[in-house]
């Protein structure tokens, strides 16, 4: 059994598609790509797909993640090309490697997010991150399943700054290079890594955080993007490729003339 593990995306409108929109889409690119899936054993067979901590429905993302088995052996890259071109703009599936080694999401300890704040100014949402970065802990409360919880927004984050958007090109409005909303007026960007824990802080929890410690809110939703998760840095604080061990990974001699993950090229962003 061949297990492949895939980088896809959520752009523009497809951000709004839920966790499990996008497993539907996914199935039937598999079906129409003629996957040679493994499938699970039982009364209701289910083809062997492991998704890794998905972001939440509205957020864009360039760094989700999911593994599939398979009971041939495929190349990842010409696997990836025709599973993409099975999904739908916006949903598209920019890298594959064979999978080496223990579990994946073991790999998956912090994310960078981007977020975009129409209708505030940079020295504003700066100083409400001075304000969040020097505080010992910031409570905030958020709805769950079991109820409303309480817990600490701060520890978690390991990185928190603000820019401006960049100058505009031409006649064109600022635009964030991420979410793609045009930007009037004032605007900034935050960019922030936080290290994944239990329970887990979202990038609404450290705009909740935000409000607490210096009572900024923005007059509008932030539009949010995950640009990378994967393994931390501990000395820059920087998340990292999971996809690195794979590739680095000794080929295992198969004498089926697939190429391994270790010399298959990443997938084009």
């Amino acid at each position: 059994m061949q297990r492949i593990r895939l980088r896809y995306t959520k752009r523009g409108r497809l951000r709004f598609t839920s966790h499990r929109d996008f497993q539907r889409a996914f199935e039937r690119a598999l079906r129409r790509a003629e996957v040679p899936m493994a499938y699970s054993a039982g009364f209701t067979p289910h083809p062997k797909v492991s998704y890794a901590n998905a972001a939440p429905t509205g957020t864009g993302s360039e760094a989700e993640y999911l593994e599939i088995a398979l009971v041939q052996r495929r190349d990842p890259e010409e696997l990836r090309a025709q599973l993409d071109a099975c999904m739908p703009d916006g949903l598209d599936i920019v890298d594959a490697v064979e999978a080496h080694g223990s579990d994946f999401t073991d790999r998956l300890q912090a994310s960078e997010w981007e977020l975009r704040l129409d209708g505030v100014g940079v020295d504003e949402v700066r100083e409400a991150v001075a304000a969040f970065l020097a505080a010992g802990t910031v409570e905030v409360e958020r709805q769950t399943k079991k109820g409303l919880r309480t817990f600490d927004a701060r520890a978690a984050v390991l990185a928190l700054s603000a820019a401006g958007p960049g100058p505009a090109q031409g006649d064109e409005a600022n635009t964030s290079p991420v979410t793609d909303r045009p930007g009037e007026g004032a605007c900034a960007i935050l960019r922030l890594v936080v290290r994944h824990v239990t329970p887990a802080v979202r990038p609404d929890d450290v705009l909740s955080g935000l409000r607490a410690a210096a009572g900024l809110a923005p007059p509008v939703p932030a539009a949010v993007t995950r640009l990378a998760q994967g393994p931390l840095d501990e000395e820059t604080g920087t998340v990292t490729d999971p996809f690195a061990p794979d590739r680095d990974a000794v080929p295992e001699p198969t004498g089926s003339g697939v190429p391994s993950a270790a010399t298959v090229p990443g997938g084009a962003a």
